[in-house]
């Protein structure tokens, strides 16, 4: 069991705060950026232009991951005061709205520049589970998106008063650590195969599969409002998306082998 005793305010100058919440997403942001160029160039796309439009692709994956966890949390957060749906600095960013939104703008970029979609995210999804686990290390130091109290035998307890935390000095479930090793197991398998002669999309489809199947699992930890069925919005969009991933990586590799069969 483990005590957390730092505080999520970095430093503060009057009314301004440095968050460390706000600094580690802005640190993943760049790393999976930086690396979403990198392996786009690698795979013959204009790494000028390339460089030039994601910033279009984050900023739609904020907005998507903000605008999903508000939805997420509107009746027990924002609802008695909308304007903090503003407040992302404070933390609360839904994961699966930032990649839904990213997805889309990659999609719209796509078309504009002509630009081979498969191929494009095949480019960027390492990029975007290593982002992932960086980014779930803010949590762990907020205290944002923690698990269930847990008697042992792991558990992480907070005593700063900033701590996003129910209760202070109650150990939790450390749901985000599980979810960092998840994403640093998925960008381990995406970074061995990304230079095999694999079809387009198949890198993508098995980051949404494995992504989806596990963090249907993961979720069961946590304390996300259940929306239905039992299941919480993570759990609902995980099974949509694995749903949908699993046959089309399925269907595209059986194609992949009979086009290599035949040839």
């Amino acid at each position: 069991m483990i005590t957390i005793p730092i505080d999520p305010i970095l430093f503060s100058i009057g009314h301004f705060h440095l968050r460390w919440y706000s600094l580690i997403v802005t640190v993943a942001i760049i790393i999976g950026t930086w690396l979403a160029v990198k392996e786009a160039g690698r795979k013959g796309f204009n790494t000028e232009k390339i460089s030039e439009s994601v910033l279009w692709v984050v900023i739609t994956g904020l907005v998507g991951a903000r605008l999903f966890h508000v939805l997420d949390h509107w009746s027990d957060v924002f609802a008695a005061n909308p304007v903090r749906a503003l407040y992302i600095w404070e933390g609360g960013l839904a994961i699966w709205g930032g990649v839904l939104g990213g997805l889309v703008a990659t999609a719209v970029l796509a078309r504009i520049y002509r630009w081979k979609l498969p191929l494009l995210l095949d480019a960027f999804v390492p990029g975007v589970v290593l982002a992932q686990a960086v980014g779930r290390i803010a949590c762990i130091i907020t205290g944002d998106a923690i698990g269930k109290p847990t008697s042992g035998p792991f558990g992480f307890a907070y005593i700063s008063p900033n701590a996003m935390v129910p209760q202070l000095g109650v150990y939790y479930t450390p749901t985000p650590v599980y979810e960092i090793l998840m994403n640093l197991a998925i960008f381990a398998v995406l970074w061995n195969l990304r230079k095999k002669r694999l079809k387009d999309g198949i890198l993508t489809l098995i980051y949404l599969a494995l992504y989806s199947f596990v963090r249907f699992f993961i979720a069961f930890t946590s304390t996300y409002k259940i929306i239905a069925l039992g299941l919480n919005q993570a759990q609902l969009i995980s099974v949509v998306v694995f749903a949908i991933s699993l046959p089309l990586l399925a269907i595209t590799i059986m194609k992949n082998l009979q086009l290599s069969v035949n040839a």
